[in-house]
């Protein structure tokens, strides 16, 4: 089978350098570049994700961000779905009773209530910058604007958060899809949106989807690699991913992707 499209998650799978790909595997996309569209695929904002496409070659290809909710090219929006301001407001209100920080997300925007081992993780992590400002000041201007959030982030204890999760998915369902990145982390996006929404936003629906290969290795990738026509679990992948997956790669650390394309293009997967 031959695929026209590769989509691969960012954080556990592709970034074997923790926030960079490793120099095997950026030589081994722009090797391949030309033969197969390149997308990234992540639950972090633009800037987040742009310089790894300088490093990989693929500066032309589009972007899906925040788990589906933005999808770019260069700075042509594709589509974009977010948070009213109402809903976040409920949630911060949650949040404050619980000492939990609230992470807001808005097109190239990141703004926290203040700096946390957290926040400086995630700066280096993915190499952007936060803004510093109260919650309910972000919540007040992005009221004015007309501005909604493209993602949510939740920084707390391992207790906290499983508590505020639980308040979280009663409160809110049906209203806002809630997924655990890790102990002390929720991520929040609009409901009904993920990866594979993204993809098909990208694609259009005169392209199959079969067409199309996707690499993940958390529970954030499961709609995407279960729609596409074959999905990848990296070997340090959620077990619930890895059960559903069509095929498994290398570790991320092993630059597992790259191995994995490499194998493609040399014999018949």
């Amino acid at each position: 089978m031959r695929y026209h499209t590769l989509c691969t998650d960012l954080d556990g799978t592709l970034l074997a350098l923790k926030n960079r790909p490793s120099d095997f595997t950026a030589t081994v996309f722009k090797k391949y570049a030309s033969q197969i569209k390149i997308i990234l695929v992540s639950a972090r904002m633009p800037s987040g994700m742009r310089y790894i496409q300088e490093t990989l070659g693929i500066l032309d290809q589009p972007i899906i961000c925040y788990n589906g909710a933005l999808v770019m090219q260069g700075e042509q929006l594709i589509s974009s779905y977010t948070i009213p301001v109402k809903l976040l407001k409920e949630v911060a209100t949650i949040c404050a009773l619980h000492q939990i920080d609230m992470g807001l997300y808005s097109f190239d925007q990141w703004r926290a209530p203040r700096q946390s081992e957290r926040v400086t993780k995630e700066e280096f992590n993915t190499q952007t910058q936060v803004v510093l400002e109260p919650t309910q000041t972000t919540l007040e201007r992005w009221e004015l604007e007309n501005r909604g959030g493209h993602k949510i982030m939740l920084m707390g204890t391992y207790a906290s958060a499983n508590l505020v999760q639980e308040i979280l998915e009663k409160e809110f369902k049906n209203k806002l899809d809630i997924y655990r990145s890790n102990d002390t982390l929720i991520e929040i996006s609009p409901a009904g949106v993920d990866k594979l929404k993204g993809i098909k936003a990208l694609l259009g629906p005169k392209t199959s989807l079969s067409g199309v290969m996707a690499f993940g290795d958390n529970y954030n990738d499961i709609s995407m690699l279960q729609g596409v026509g074959l999905g990848v679990a990296m070997e340090n992948g959620r077990p619930e991913l890895k059960e559903i997956a069509d095929l498994q790669a290398k570790a991320c650390a092993a630059d597992g992707v790259a191995h994995f394309l490499e194998q493609y293009f040399n014999t018949e997967i």
